[in-house]
């Protein structure tokens, strides 16, 4: 057997870790949903009333000068785009076989969460 085997008729194996660190990514940034789902969920649980006051201030508390809250908010937010765009852009490649149309739909998922990511820097952090 070669060390370069060919799998189907195009793919080339050219050695271990394949998608390694894509499901390593996957795993660590489940971690960090789940965490801050927790510390949300805690929030709202131990907080006296839920208005809209209490709200804002489970996504902009501070620990002396550091915004904490909008920092956890930022790095889970971050942690839910790169999830969605390791598991959409596998969803493209396993599932569409057109190269043209798995790169634009690759793209159009690009903007997308590219467009979410500033969308929510500006709501949160002008808070």
């Amino acid at each position: 057997m070669t060390t370069q085997q060919r799998l189907g008729t195009k793919r080339l194996v050219v050695g271990a870790h394949y998608g390694t660190l894509d499901f390593i990514v996957q795993r660590c940034t489940a971690i960090i949903m789940a965490i801050y789902t927790l510390i949300i969920f805690f929030g709202f649980l131990f907080s006296s009333e839920m208005n809209f006051e209490a709200w804002q201030h489970l996504f902009t508390f501070h620990l002396g000068v550091l915004p904490v809250g909008q920092l956890l908010a930022t790095l889970a937010f971050f942690s839910v785009a790169w999830h969605a765009w390791i598991g959409v852009r596998d969803i493209w490649m396993d599932y569409v076989t057109s190269a043209g149309l798995r790169l634009f739909l690759q793209v159009l998922t690009v903007l997308w969460l590219v467009g979410s990511i500033v969308y929510f820097a500006k709501v949160l952090w002008s808070l």
